[in-house]
């Protein structure tokens, strides 16, 4: 029997809706990158309370990712959607009207869970509403444009509010947001589900939990206070155990939470780890680039945010261009161009130093932007049609794990190296005690804070030597971004090469040389990537599971 569904007649609508809740969402990532120093300074959290007040989000979001996919596949994508709205709207005035650090690391992590109860139906819908291919990526490459864009555009509206209200309007504007986008979501949207979803697992919920949050613990512990220290090692220890027992226990399931079994597919790592690393390098650097825009050049947030304005430009470019660049060079080269040109775009921030140097930024913001999301668009395209529709909430969930996680363990895993190298670096000041340069040493936030309390004689060689200590560190944690990303680029080029006559979404082909147009054939019972047949062709139906 031949699958003949057509796509829905108001699907450039449905994304519309997809795209304004996605952006909520996303935007909320990094709309604290700017207001940080001013929470700072409300609040008074240690630096370690700080990396969570930022981090806490996107690591409580991405376990329950796959919880959520499960969820939207069982009880309807619209229904988890709109619940979400509900959970986000609260937790964001919960975080607006915090009045302390511990409180909005709470309330934080509450929008975590409204988040992740958003991401993966918006996905899941766009597959399920666009069944042309062809569509389907130019939807994918607005949808990931969306996402990036809203990364980027988070520290211009963050920079705006902080400015000119205080820093819990950069969550307090999400509501009016919400209560906008909500009716058109319950007017507009299908409710879908898959025919046969997996089962809940309660038990692989918490595992996967209990191992992300475990080892961002034990990072960000670790550059505090050492990689020794029992506790660090503890927390450290329990989060591997808990994602090799989620792994193992995924393994032998055969309705599991996530389908490790996915990962065997060459094409479909390769794209997950562009994902991971896309926006590790995206959020990571943009976060830490902020903090130097402001801390170390002196600027307000909002001047600092606009000097972020050609990262936010370049990510909607390359979104809204990438599937034409999919088109010409197919996945393997275009994912390869955008982790490969991403490298190169980072190498002029090793020259920064403490004088504004925006001559150097902007063409690298200009290019690590675009390279970025193209090759997001690339990976989103391999990673969403590796699954039939009745099975996409799975895969939508994996895919914004690795959005997610990328972007946590961005901010944790470069935030820790930097707060090593910043550590090493800052020596003693002539004048400052002992106690005073060990406040110090936490961060260039509490240096900042420290030096306004001494004389002048004392709080200028202090500053000096913490801004040179943060560059030291900024510049250590540019050079581990572009070995990573680097060596990236070479396994893309080199693990999705053709095998063979192959027409799959890793390879050069993803479309007719004549210029038709194919449709999606779905995955082999061999675990195959899907493969691509000229549009018109039969396609078979799809049965039960891999």
């Amino acid at each position: 029997m031949v699958e003949t569904r057509p796509s829905h007649p108001d699907r450039w609508a449905i994304l519309a809706v997809l795209c304004a809740s996605l952006l909520v969402v996303v935007v909320d990532v990094t709309v604290l990158h700017v207001a940080a120093p001013a929470i700072s300074a409300d609040l008074d959290p240690s630096a370690l309370q700080l990396l969570w007040i930022i981090d806490v989000y996107p690591l409580v979001a991405a376990p329950l990712l796959l919880a959520s996919g499960v969820a939207s596949d069982r009880l309807g994508r619209k229904s988890v959607l709109l619940a979400g709205f509900a959970l986000f709207g609260l937790a964001s005035l919960a975080a607006a009207f915090a009045p302390t650090a511990p409180l909005l690391i709470a309330a934080r992590a509450l929008l975590g869970v409204g988040g992740a109860m958003i991401l993966p139906p918006t996905m899941s819908i766009i597959r399920d509403a666009f069944r042309d291919r062809g569509e389907r990526v130019r939807a994918v490459g607005i949808w990931s444009a969306t996402s990036a864009g809203g990364a980027a555009i988070g520290p211009l509206v963050g920079g705006f509010l902080v400015e000119h209200f205080w820093w819990g309007a950069v969550f307090l504007i999400n509501v009016p947001i919400l209560l906008i986008v909500a009716p058109f979501a319950i007017r507009l949207l299908p409710q879908s589900r898959a025919a046969e979803p997996p089962p809940w697992d309660t038990g692989a919920v918490v595992l996967a939990a209990v191992g992300i949050l475990g080892i961002a613990f034990g990072l960000k512990e670790g550059a505090r206070y050492g990689f020794l220290e029992p506790v660090t090692m503890a927390a450290t220890v329990v989060g591997l155990s808990a994602l090799y027992l989620f792994v193992r226990g995924q393994l032998g399931q055969r309705h599991p939470l996530l389908d490790v079994r996915l990962f065997g597919r060459r094409e479909f790592a390769v794209a997950v780890g562009c994902v991971f690393l896309s926006m590790f390098g995206l959020v990571g650097i943009e976060f830490f680039g902020a903090q130097y825009l402001q801390l170390v050049l002196g600027l307000e947030p909002l001047a600092a945010a606009v000097r972020l304005l050609p990262l936010m430009l370049s990510t909607l470019v390359g979104g809204l261009l990438a599937a034409r660049v999919l088109r010409r060079l197919g996945t393997r080269w275009t994912i390869t161009f955008g982790l490969g040109a991403t490298t190169l775009g980072l190498v002029p921030m090793l020259a920064l130093g403490l004088e504004d140097q925006y001559w150097l930024l902007w063409p690298a913001f200009l290019l690590i932007g675009f390279a970025l999301e193209v090759a997001l668009v690339a990976a989103n395209d391999v990673i969403i049609s590796s699954v039939p529709a009745d099975e996409a909430g799975g895969a939508a969930a994996i895919e914004e794990t690795a959005y997610e996680l990328g972007g946590g363990f961005g901010v944790a895993v470069l935030g820790s190296i930097l707060a090593i190298a910043y550590s090493a670096r800052l020596g003693r000041v002539e004048g400052v005690s002992s106690i005073g340069i060990e406040t110090a040493r936490e961060s260039l936030n509490r240096a900042v804070d420290l030096a306004q309390t001494m004389p002048t004689s004392m709080a200028e060689p202090l500053i000096e030597g913490a801004r040179i200590a943060f560059m030291s560190g900024y510049r250590t944690m540019i050079v581990v971004s572009l070995v990573l990303l680097g060596l990236s680029a070479a396994v893309s080029a080199i693990a999705l090469r053709p095998r063979g006559r192959s027409s799959d979404p890793a390879g050069d082909s993803t479309s007719d040389p004549a210029g038709g147009r194919y449709a999606e054939r779905p995955a082999g019972p061999n675990g195959s990537g899907p493969g691509l047949r000229p549009a018109g062709e039969s396609i078979p139906k799809r049965v039960g599971r891999n």
